[in-house]
């Protein structure tokens, strides 16, 4: 296990920063869409290398540097998804994107359907989140005016609390439900319990296991995995046909996915021990973007960091750290 200390985030952030500096090439950003066979066409950004010059563009409360439609530079290039959290959308990871595009990735980040921060009718049916991470992937893989640069063998995921969730379950995680009842009887302001009390739905229903073994997407090579939701529902071996790399994020001081319900167990049901980082002094929504100061002022419970946490420090080597992950894991392979 591996705990982010302050020392070391000055260093990783120094590192960083030093990286970003000698970067010849910026990020090139797109918004479009990708088709879903099983409801309206997913909102999605993409965030791929380009020399082409970065410019502030504001999108909402959200402000990146980035060169809107910018040429694509590169070949063979790996792709990453990204899956949000609940009530969240394509940008709440834009500067962990950024990072991977400028070291050379192509990233794709849904707003998923039905859970996202104007529409979360359908937040608890995490299972629908899956299918459609299979749907980005398949858009660009195939219709996505880039899709020729793209090394279809070398696909990561990214995902943060539900999004986490739906990382686990796409690669082969199978999830048993029928826990969360007893879980939410003896934890009812768990956050996941107040969702599904508050929506009305059943804490105890259970998709069969041929509905959740459909969830596994095999062209998924690597999965970043922070602060998982529903992370107990994967214990004892939920996780046992997982045969892909996992680096997996706890915040120290997480009250949404308390330890050690949550990542935890999802450390101990993995077949092979993930690369395990525990960020001291963190909540759990230190995981998104460092907030401007009109989004801190729209969402302070998302902004909000405890005192001596500093975000923008945490997240220069967050994303040095993912980073290299998928660079290591989605290498590659050298030719006998």
């Amino acid at each position: 296990m591996k705990t982010l200390t302050s020392t070391l985030l000055s260093a990783v952030a120094v590192l960083a920063l030093t990286l970003a500096g000698t970067s010849a090439s910026a990020a090139g950003f797109q918004h479009g869409f990708a088709a879903d066979p099983d409801g309206k066409p997913l909102e999605i950004g993409i965030w791929y290398p380009s020399e082409a010059g970065a410019l502030p563009v504001a999108m909402g409360p959200i402000t990146m540097r980035v060169a809107v439609d910018g040429p694509l530079q590169g070949t063979a290039l790996p792709l990453v998804v990204m899956s949000h959290g609940n009530g969240g959308s394509f940008l709440g990871h834009h500067d962990t994107a950024i990072a991977l595009a400028d070291a050379g990735f192509v990233v794709a980040a849904v707003t998923h359907t039905g859970d996202n921060y104007k529409d979360q009718s359908r937040s608890i049916d995490i299972m629908d989140r899956p299918p459609q991470i299979s749907r980005v992937i398949d858009h660009m893989v195939s219709n996505w005016d880039g899709r020729a640069a793209i090394d279809a063998s070398r696909i990561g995921m990214f995902g943060f609390s539900s999004g986490a969730f739906t990382a686990l379950a796409s690669i082969g995680g199978i999830p048993d439900f029928s826990k969360i009842g007893a879980v939410c009887s003896q934890y009812p302001g768990d956050f996941a319990c107040q969702l599904i009390a508050k929506s009305g739905g059943n804490a105890t229903a259970s998709p069969g296991a041929s509905a959740t073994a459909r969830a596994a997407d095999p062209r998924i090579k690597a999965a970043v995995v922070a602060a998982p939701a529903l992370g107990f529902t994967f214990a004892p071996d939920g996780l046992r046909h997982v045969k892909v790399p996992v680096q997996l994020w706890r915040a120290e001081n997480d009250v949404v996915v308390p330890h050690p319900r949550y990542a935890e167990a999802v450390r101990l049901a993995l077949p092979e021990a993930p690369e395990y980082h525990v960020v001291s002094n963190a909540g759990h929504y230190d995981f998104l973007a460092p907030c401007s100061s009109t989004l801190a002022s729209m969402a302070p419970a998302i902004c909000t960091s405890a005192a001596g946490f500093d975000r923008d420090a945490f997240h220069a080597a967050f994303n040095v750290a993912v980073v290299g992950f998928f660079t290591k894991t989605l290498a590659v392979a050298t030719k006998p």
